[in-house]
C-alpha cells in the first residue's frame, strides 16, 4: 500500500488546524453548509470564532471544552466536535455542551427572546446509535403528537464514520466527500486525491491543510503528541473495560494503579481535563486532590 502524504483529520491538532483557524474559515463555512444542507438565503456567509473553553459553574464541577465554537452572521452558534474514543454518555455530553453554549449567550442585560439557536455537529470514529443504519442522523425537538417543530433552538447532527462504507467512485455529494475525508484522508494516495477533489476546491484545500510536507517541525511534534495522548487515552479505556470497572465513562483502573509516578498522574489528569471529563472522575482515576487538579487549569 502506498504511503499517504496526508495526515489524519481525526487527530485533535489536525482537526483544529483544518476547521478551527482564521485562515481556514472558508473551509469551516463550506463544511457547515454542506453538512446541514443550507442553501440560498439559509446559507452561512461568515463565522466568528468564540472561546472554546466554557467556564464551569462552581457547583456543577464540570469543564466544558469543545473543538470548534463559532457563530454566523445571524448569531446562530455552531459546535463542531471530533470524537475518536468511545465513551459512555457522550450523547449527554453533547447536550450539556449545547446547553452551556445556550446559557452563555445570556448575560444580565439580555432578554430570553434574544437567545439564538445552537447547532451541534459531531463526527464520531465509533458507532453511537447501533440501531440506526444511516451514517448521518439529524436530531431536533418535535411535538410527539403532531411532529411539529415548535422548539427550534437545539439540533444535533452525528456522522458515524464506521457506518460509512462508500468507495471513491461511489461518492455522490459533498456530505459523502466529507465523510470519506475524515475516514480515509491519512491513507489517500495522490491518484485517489485527484479523483476525490474533482472540481471541489474546498475538498482540495482541506486535503492541502493535511499535507505533512507543508507542516512545520513544531506542528508535526504537536500532532504526534496528540496522537500519543489519544493512544494512551484509548489504552486506559481498554484497560477499564478489561477489568470490568465501569464508573462515570468506564475510565481507569483501581485508584492509584493508573500511574506509578506523580508526573504520570498529573499528565493523565491534564489530558482528562482537556477532554472535558467530570472532575470527580478525574479525582478517582488520577488519585489527585481537587486542589491539585484545579491547579492544572491555570
Amino acid at each position: 500500500m502506498a504511503i499517504s502524504k496526508f495526515l489524519d483529520p481525526k487527530n485533535d491538532f489536525a482537526f483544529k488546524k483544518v476547521f478551527g483557524t482564521e485562515k481556514n474559515k472558508d473551509i469551516l463555512i463550506h463544511f457547515l453548509n454542506d453538512i446541514l444542507g443550507f442553501t440560498g438565503p439559509a446559507q452561512i456567509h461568515t463565522v466568528s470564532f468564540l472561546k472554546t473553553v466554557q467556564d464551569p459553574d462552581t457547583a456543577a464541577k464540570k469543564q466544558s471544552i469543545v473543538d470548534v465554537l463559532c457563530e454566523d452572521q445571524t448569531g446562530v452558534q455552531y459546535i463542531v466536535e471530533m470524537q475518536v474514543a468511545k465513551v459512555r454518555g457522550f450523547e449527554k455530553r453533547a447536550q450539556y455542551y449545547a446547553a452551556k453554549a445556550y446559557i452563555n449567550q445570556l448575560d444580565k442585560s439580555e432578554a430570553y427572546h434574544n437567545l439564538k439557536e445552537i447547532i451541534f455537529i459531531t463526527i464520531t470514529d465509533f458507532t453511537m446509535f447501533p440501531n440506526k443504519q444511516g451514517y448521518k442522523s439529524d436530531h431536533v425537538v418535535l411535538d410527539k403528537k403532531t411532529g411539529e417543530h415548535d422548539l427550534k433552538d437545539f439540533s444535533f447532527t452525528f456522522i458515524e464514520l464506521p457506518k460509512f462504507n462508500k468507495s471513491i467512485d461511489q461518492l455522490g455529494n459533498m456530505t459523502e466527500k466529507w465523510a470519506y475525508f475524515f475516514k480515509h484522508a491519512d491513507e489517500t494516495t495522490e491518484a485517489d486525491f485527484e479523483k476525490i477533489k474533482g472540481q471541489d476546491w474546498v475538498i482540495e484545500k482541506a486535503y492541502d491543510q493535511l499535507n505533512k510536507l507543508s507542516w512545520s517541525e513544531g506542528e508535526i511534534n504537536a500532532y504526534e503528541q496528540e496522537l500519543k495522548s489519544q493512544r494512551d487515552f484509548e489504552g486506559m479505556l481498554d484497560a477499564a473495560r478489561e477489568t470490568g470497572l465501569q464508573k462515570g465513562i468506564e475510565l481507569g483502573e483501581e485508584r492509584g494503579k493508573l500511574e506509578g509516578r506523580l508526573e504520570g498522574r498529573l499528565e493523565t489528569a491534564k489530558n482528562m481535563l482537556n477532554k472535558g471529563l467530570d472532575l470527580n472522575l478525574i479525582k478517582e482515576v488520577s488519585g489527585l486532590s481537587e486542589e491539585e487538579i484545579q491547579q492544572l487549569k491555570s
